[in-house]
């Protein structure tokens, strides 16, 4: 049964940051009902609170899966840092069922010349760079579970199904301050909306479909998986003229119990994130950076009768900026537009039952 209570924890506690720099996936932690200590479940009336860290540093460009070197060797690359913070409570109407709620409040900062004078020489010939920001909550999520197969007789593997919704809580246009030079090259500062991997929503409402799970496969050993796939029918934000996209996420990998008695358990595995180019429902219009993040996906997880951490670093193997519904309407078929990546993420999150 230990076994099986270290995966729970490791598949339901790591906070799913779903974010890569310019490929602007909001910030979404898994604020899931399932318990991930105690008992695979948690049993009628119970409560979790669960609280998560992710940082990130973009500036790696990628034009499809071609790494735009130069962008780096000239000193143009556009520098995201991100960190984001997620708090979310669980109860379970039942041992099957269960409903969460989850608020993430993000503080954001970019670097870019392009932005403010300039990428080329003549225009910056000193290279200056300037920063924009933004800080506050994100966009709120409401989450419904249910353990399709009986918790009571299914210990060693178990699925569930969820359905969410996404409001549109977070500022969907956030102001900066750009710096520009006029034609005597004089300084002067120009406020609107800061770019879109940094706002803190999107202005649309969404509904999201998930499933999660685990396996036991041999002793101390199970596979797990989750993922969702967020439905967003608004097509532009009015305000910014930014597109409101679909975003998707998923994850498989493998947990083993080093250390069973104490808790101690390591996973690792593989995770895709993204958003698509083309959205299901609704206009794809809009700017927007699509494309997709695969990565390899370390973790650690420790866990009591109460209390659990998790840690992960997902290192990116694969960076893919796929063309947008704009790139499309290219009738020579050359326009292509790049996005900035992250190397790797970290991920931590600590959750407490009551």
């Amino acid at each position: 049964m230990k076994r099986i209570l270290l995966l729970v924890g490791l598949v339901f506690s790591i906070s799913q940051a779903y974010s890569q720099g310019c490929i602007a996936v909001r910030h979404m932690a898994c604020a899931s009902g399932r318990v991930n200590n105690g008992t695979s479940t948690m049993l009628d009336g119970q409560w979790q609170f669960t609280t998560g860290y992710r940082y990130l540093h973009s500036y790696k460009h990628f034009v499809g899966t071609e790494e735009q070197t130069h962008r780096v060797k000239e000193g143009t690359d556009v520098r995201n840092w991100s960190h984001s913070f997620d708090f979310g409570l669980s109860y379970a109407v039942n041992d099957r069922l269960n409903i969460a709620i989850n608020m993430p409040y993000n503080d954001n900062s970019r670097s870019s010349l392009y932005e403010h004078y300039g990428n080329s020489v003549e225009a910056n010939p000193e290279r200056k760079r300037f920063f924009t920001y933004s800080r506050g909550i994100g966009d709120l999520r409401l989450t419904s579970t249910y353990w399709v197969l009986d918790p009571n007789t299914h210990v060693k593997g178990n699925f569930a199904v969820g359905l969410g919704v996404k409001a549109p809580t977070g500022d969907a246009n956030v102001q900066g301050d750009f710096y520009k030079l006029d034609k005597n090259k004089k300084e002067y500062i120009l406020s609107k909306a800061v770019d879109q991997s940094i706002q803190l929503g999107d202005s649309g409402w969404g509904a999201s479909i998930e499933i999660q799970g685990y396996q036991s496969v041999f002793k101390n050993a199970t596979v797990y998986y989750n993922g969702f796939y967020l439905f967003s029918p608004k097509g532009v934000n009015e305000q910014t003229g930014l597109s409101v996209p679909d975003q998707f996420a998923g994850r498989l990998g493998m947990n083993y119990n080093i250390l069973p008695k104490k808790g101690v358990a390591l996973s690792l595995g593989g995770r895709v994130e993204g958003l698509p180019a083309i959205d299901a429902i609704g206009s794809s219009e809009g700017s927007r950076r699509p494309g997709y993040i695969v990565s390899i996906e370390p973790g650690v997880v420790w866990m009591n009768s109460r209390h659990t951490v998790a840690v992960s670093t997902p290192y990116a193997i694969v960076r893919n900026r796929i063309k947008s519904w704009s790139d499309r309407q290219d009738p020579a078929g050359l326009r292509h537009g790049d996005a900035a990546f992250a190397d790797y993420f970290v991920s931590a999150t600590y959750s407490y039952r009551f």
